[in-house]
């Protein structure tokens, strides 16, 4: 493999932007898009008259809410470093979709609207980012409208999060009074609405622009003088090492819409954001600078192209080298399967790819072959990777086809769309009526949405409302348990399942039966 592999592995930087919906996660997408020279004009999400959407969200019903509902994958190339942006759905009820592409992440971008603070989303994902001990970069947006206070926004860093923070800039007034931000980590102020070669005034060594600025005569630059004496006195000091380990986060001021501080953070995040990093597995941790192909589907989406029907399974590669055409196990089958046709993204652009590393997220045609959580490996050693969480769903509706005639197309639209991992599929045991569970409401009306505009198939939906769900271990249970406060189904795996009505439904359950045994996946860790 050589040096080239290592260096070409090392140079590989993969990241997640997580947020609240509206932080404006799609547009600072987008902006780094438009650095990388992979996209000319960024079209911004809220531009719906002039018909311009955001790149990132290539769904149908994302240009009709203006909402990211599935994570797309972006790839670009800036200043020697191949950059994979993962974009995660910014509704909570989509959270399942974004915990598994935090899998595949190696850090994350948590984007902060600087007039909201940290929201309830930010902090859900936050936690599984810390969980995971991946390094985080915090760009706090919006400072060209008036928002909290900059040093508010740190407090509430640190203690809703509790994670230190090391500003590398700070902003010169906000809102209307926006003037640029006073760079602390390469010594410069960068000014807000002015023509680039104003853009950047070099500091002193005492950290002060030198001369007669006009900049100088404005009050608000005194004051960001103070602050940076109160940061560079009673701050947090500047730690790689601690960034790295996920327990300091970086802060970068700065606004998408008008593109103000997003190159500046993007060059300082490609400096300290980790490159490929070894992954536990079933044999212990594997090498990303191994020799041995290997990866996981973290993602397996439908219809990413409606003219062509096709599925994508989303593979992270973890180490070795991926060359099209190789022949890969799925250890889960115990069988081979020859890789021929693969594609990298570009939202609605694709690409066929012959060659990927470690760090870069590939796509592979599925004909119904992958699962999420698959691992793909060459070699003798048939190992696997870690278990992706699986989530127990909360709400649960009875569907059926509207029309008889439309059966075979409604089968095959809820075959392939419950196999993107969203949506959960049960069967009652006598009637076999089906059943979708799911963590939010929206997660049913985009299913309903793409039956009909994909697959042509008009569904009947009826509530069955919140129900708990719990899994029987073992292949036997008498299906006379099932009532209508604790019904018995079966999921796509053929595995019984219980649905209680509460949990006092469920404990009473528990006491009447004791032999039956019952777990909930998203508490188990092999």
């Amino acid at each position: 493999m050589g040096n080239n592999f290592k260096e070409e592995v090392l140079s590989r930087r993969t990241f997640a932007i997580i947020s609240h919906p509206d932080a404006g996660k799609t547009t600072l997408t987008e902006k780094l898009l438009l650095f990388g020279g992979a996209i000319r004009d960024a079209g911004t999400v809220k531009a719906k008259k002039t018909g311009k959407f955001a790149t990132s969200d290539w769904m149908e019903i994302e240009k009709q809410r203006g909402i990211s509902v599935t994570s797309s994958v972006m790839q670009f190339d800036y200043d020697g470093f191949r950059v994979n942006i993962l974009d995660t759905p910014g509704h909570q009820d989509f959270s399942e979709d974004t915990y598994r592409t935090l899998m595949a992440v190696d850090s994350a971008v948590m984007i902060v609207d600087s007039a909201k603070g940290i929201e309830e989303q930010t902090l859900k994902l936050f936690k599984v980012c810390r969980m995971r001990g991946i390094p985080i970069f915090t760009f706090m947006n919006k400072l060209d409208r008036q928002g909290k206070s900059p040093l508010e926004l740190l407090a509430e860093l640190e203690e809703v999060l509790g994670i230190e923070s090391y500003p590398m800039n700070w902003p010169i007034g906000m809102g209307k009074e926006f003037l640029g931000i006073y760079d602390r980590f390469n010594n410069r102020v960068e000014q807000f609405r002015v023509t680039d070669d104003e853009r950047f005034i070099s500091l002193t060594n005492e950290g002060e622009i030198a001369g007669d600025h006009p900049l100088k005569s404005s009050g608000l630059y005194d004051q960001t003088l103070d602050e940076i004496m109160l940061l560079n006195e009673a701050g947090n000091e500047f730690s790689a090492e601690k960034i790295a380990a996920g327990t300091l986060t970086p802060v970068f001021f700065g606004s998408a819409l008008t593109n103000f501080g997003v190159q500046t953070f993007l060059e300082s995040y490609l400096q300290f954001a980790p490159p490929p990093k070894a992954r536990n597995s079933s044999v212990g941790e594997i090498d990303p600078l191994g020799e041995q192909f290997s990866g996981f589907v973290f993602k397996i989406q439908a219809n990413m192209n409606p003219a062509h029907r096709d599925r994508i399974a989303f593979i992270r590669v973890c180490s070795g080298k991926f060359e099209r055409g190789m022949t890969v196990n799925i250890p889960r089958l115990g069988k081979q399967i020859k890789l021929s046709q693969s594609t990298s993204f570009m939202a609605e652009e694709r690409n066929t790819v012959d060659e990927a590393v470690s760090g870069d997220i590939i796509g592979l045609y599925d004909t119904g072959t992958y699962q999420i959580g698959d691992t793909l490996t060459t070699g003798k050693d048939n190992f696997q990777y870690e278990r992706l969480p699986q989530f127990t769903p909360e709400l649960y509706v009875r569907v059926s086809a509207k029309n008889v005639m439309k059966q075979k197309s409604f089968y095959k639209g809820i075959q392939q769309l419950v196999q993107e991992g969203a949506i959960q599929l049960f069967k009652t045991v006598r009637m076999e009526e089906y059943l979708l569970g799911a963590v939010g409401q929206l997660q049913f009306e985009v299913f309903e949405h793409r039956m009909r505009n994909e697959y042509n198939a008009e569904v009947l939906m009826e509530r069955v409302g919140s129900k708990i769900a719990r899994w029987v271990e073992g292949d036997v249970v008498d299906e006379n348990l099932s009532s209508s406060r604790s019904m018995l189904v079966k999921d796509r795996y053929d595995h019984y399942v219980f649905l209680f009505e509460n949990d006092f439904a469920l404990r009473w359950f528990q006491e009447k039966n004791p032999t039956v045994k019952l777990y909930n996946p998203m508490d188990q860790h092999e």
